[in-house]
């Protein structure tokens, strides 16, 4: 229905998010019940009808969840991401920590966490998304408009993409 939609599509369509594809879908249609996993993090996930799909909605959790400063909540992304044992314990935690002194359970604040971690080890930022989403937009847009000129860019693009390969290979 909109831009938004295909940002959000790009960014789920990896491993892991993709899981996530059936419930975004029903959730936007109406069919499924909206959880935003913790009441103070409605306003982060309401665009994305609940799902934690960017690394922007890892950080802002982080912030307001367990009051992580900008600069500590990228630090948890970056352990998120690259999957340091050693630096996911210690931010689990700070993030328990600082969410027991928001008043969030420690059971609670534990299960948002480990949640967290299976969105962030494979979540895009929104910037990247959006570029992605940008040039598919864009390709679908010209393969179903203009077939014969996008066919004709995409074979005079290729045949010299390999012409340019072949040349650089009798430089080696």
């Amino acid at each position: 229905d909109t831009f938004e939609d295909i940002i959000a599509v790009v960014a789920l369509y990896r491993p892991g998010p993709m899981d996530n594809i059936p419930s975004y879908i029903r959730r936007k249609h109406g069919e499924e019940k909206l959880d935003y996993l913790y009441p103070t993090l409605e306003p982060i996930l309401r665009e994305t009808f609940g799902i934690m799909i960017y690394q922007e909605q890892v950080m802002k959790a982080a912030q307001i969840l367990a009051g992580y400063t900008l600069g500590g909540a990228d630090l948890l992304r970056r352990a998120m991401g690259k999957k340091k044992v050693s630096e996911m314990q210690k931010h689990r935690g700070i993030f328990v920590k600082g969410a027991a002194e928001r008043g969030v359970d420690e059971k609670v604040s534990d299960e948002l966490f480990d949640q967290m971690v299976l969105f962030a080890e494979y979540c895009f930022n929104k910037s990247h998304s959006t570029a992605y989403g940008a040039v598919t937009y864009q390709t679908a847009y010209l393969k179903t408009y203009f077939p014969a000129f996008y066919m004709a860019a995409l074979l005079t693009y290729e045949s010299q993409a390999k012409k340019v390969e072949d040349w650089f290979g009798y430089l080696e």
